[in-house]
């Protein structure tokens, strides 16, 4: 049992704390664990009314605030023995070498890490989703400084802590070797993001911080940004779902003046940080190894990103480029044009963006500039019309492209004809998306027919497609053919329109799809059919799929005995099918 938990369990009779104050004469550690715990400065950081706010969230609200009093009451003086010894001990000998002090105190990081759960390890601390609360945030502060080679911190998803990181602050000195802090999801206070403010002060090596998930955090970024010094090794800055507003986004971008390493900037989910981008825009300038930069559902228009293909210009090394749900069409013409410089670019997603026939046309033109091109994600863009085929037909340029994700584009059928035409030049392509385009019904032999046996293709999502009994024909004939031989995901959900028998023959003819995992034809909702055609022809075809894990069939009507076939079938056939009824 360790100290720490000594001093929660024991009723702090007079007696026994004489017993303690011998155990603690036994080594200089714990001689100097007990001056922490019973520090003066400490108690007067913490006074009983300011603890007691974070402790009141938690069950052992009363053992808390027993170990505040106990606090208070440990100020009374060490014997003169101690108090001799304990002047001697600097932050160096603190952190010494000695075989016996040093196993005492990894033992405590054991005991504390294996209390929740976790692996122990001397740079990596992975507290993530472990239930924390104030009195654990109490008690890592103290096994902190027995830490001193610690590299990574991962604290996220541990709600109760939120309000508490300023008792972390002295600790954090103690490990100046940290490079990466995760606080996601921990309710971060306005008083905490002061306080992560000092910490940065005293961790001249942290690399990455990510404070994703923290509602509160909005409006108040400045009190972070403002001490970030100039000499920041800063490289990874991730502020997801903060509920940041557009003078956060002023105060960031005043900042990067001073973290000139940054590489990787998240402000994902931020709607209302909209406005406030220009201003950041106008700073990038100052980060020119920024290789990712994502603005995923912040709230931009078309009138925010008038000066970004300028700013783009500054931040040559980008590899990766997200605007995903913003309106931002109608305006990103003269964006797409800047892209031409970004010669290292591997994702660009700008689904669902309103772009129009513009928007597209630009885009065409610098397509085949980006030659690193890996994802390209177009999806959800209904306006583009006729546009996207001739952006189809450059994709050819693009020998480096693994997914294309073009679902709910309003595909025409000439557009059809060029991914067609396309689809042999693209040697690595690994997903395809055209799921919600109503024209690859009945033209799905098309794309099919195109495939080579040298396909890398893994993923195919045909999701609500009006497909029909030809398009599964063609399905069955390219994989019998060993042209699908990677397949692992297949997505045929939605498709209303195929026959009962269509489905029979496809289970009774499909073959060479030896890597499929997941396979999903469920129907759309509120529609309710019999699978009683296929059912059993589906059961004895699947040791054709033997790494079939998962099959989607919501809103067939199963009989209670087919139901029961579907129960036993995985004991019965050394199985482990998911399905998903």
């Amino acid at each position: 049992m360790s100290l720490f938990q000594q001093k929660m369990e024991t009723s702090g009779s007079k007696q026994h704390k004489d017993e303690i104050s011998m155990k603690h004469s036994k080594s200089p550690f714990d001689l100097i664990v007990n001056q922490i715990w019973r520090s003066k400065s400490f108690s007067e950081r913490w006074p009983q009314s300011s603890m007691a706010r974070f402790f009141k969230v938690t069950e052992n609200s009363n053992e808390a605030a027993c170990v505040t009093e106990k606090q208070k009451e440990g100020k009374t003086s060490l014997d003169s023995e101690n108090k001799e010894n304990a002047s001697k001990l600097s932050s160096d000998e603190f952190k010494s070498t000695d075989p016996v002090g040093s196993t005492a105190k990894w033992e405590q990081v054991v005991e504390f890490m294996e209390r929740l759960g976790k692996e122990p390890d001397q740079k990596c601390m992975n507290l993530n989703n472990c239930s924390l609360t104030a009195n654990d945030a109490v008690q890592l502060a103290a096994l902190l400084p027995n830490l001193p080679q610690l590299e990574e911190l991962d604290l996220s998803w541990n709600e109760l802590i939120g309000g508490t990181l300023k008792v972390l602050t002295n600790p954090m000195q103690r490990v100046p070797q940290l490079r990466v802090l995760v606080l996601g999801s921990c309710r971060l206070s306005e008083m905490d993001l002061s306080a992560l403010g000092d910490w940065i002060q005293h961790l001249p090596n942290v690399e990455e911080i990510d404070l994703s998930w923290n509602g509160d955090l909005g409006g108040n970024l400045s009190l972070f940004t403002r001490k970030l010094g100039v000499d920041s090794k800063l490289k990874v800055l991730k502020l997801v779902d903060c509920d940041l507003t557009a003078k956060d986004a002023k105060a960031l971008g005043q900042a990067l003046s001073v973290i000139t390493k940054l590489e990787v900037l998240d402000l994902s989910m931020n709607k209302d940080v909209g406005s406030g981008l220009e201003t950041l825009f106008q700073e990038l300038k100052h980060v020119p190894h920024l290789q990712v930069l994502k603005f995923h559902l912040c709230g931009l228009r078309g009138d925010n990103i008038i000066n970004l293909g300028d700013a783009l210009e500054c931040v040559p090394c980008m590899k990766k480029l997200v605007f995903s749900c913003n309106d931002i069409g109608g305006s990103f013409n003269e964006t797409a044009a800047h892209l031409s410089n970004f010669k290292q670019l591997q994702v660009f997603d700008v689904h669902r963006c309103s772009l129009t026939e513009d928007d597209v046309s630009a885009l065409t033109q610098i397509l085949p500039l980006l030659s690193s091109l890996q994802v390209l994600n177009l999806a959800l863009n209904k306006n583009i019309g006729s546009s996207l085929r001739h952006l189809i037909a450059r994709l050819r340029f693009l020998p480096r492209l693994t997914t294309l994700v073009a679902n709910n584009c309003n595909l025409s059928e000439e557009s059809i004809v060029e991914l067609a035409d396309t689809i042999p030049n693209l040697m690595e392509l690994e997903t395809l998306d055209v799921s919600w385009n109503k024209c690859i019904g009945g033209n799905l032999g098309l794309l099919l027919q195109t495939l080579q046996s040298s396909s890398c293709l893994r993923v195919l999502k045909l999701c609500s497609c009006n497909l029909t009994g030809q398009d599964l024909e063609s399905l069955v004939s390219v994989s019998c053919a060993g042209f699908l031989e990677n397949l692992e995901n297949l997505d045929l959900t939605y498709n209303n329109t195929v026959a009962d028998q269509s489905w029979a023959m496809f289970f009774q003819k499909i073959s060479g799809l030896k890597e499929l995992s997941e396979l999903d034809i469920g129907l759309r909702p509120l529609t309710h059919r019999a699978c009683d055609p296929w059912i059993t022809i589906f059961l004895g075809s699947l040791v054709r799929f033997p790494s079939l894990t998962e099959f989607g069939m919501h809103h067939w009507v199963l009989s209670a005995s087919q139901r029961k076939r579907l129960e036993t079938f995985n004991s019965d056939n050394k199985r482990n099918i998911l399905f998903h009824c």
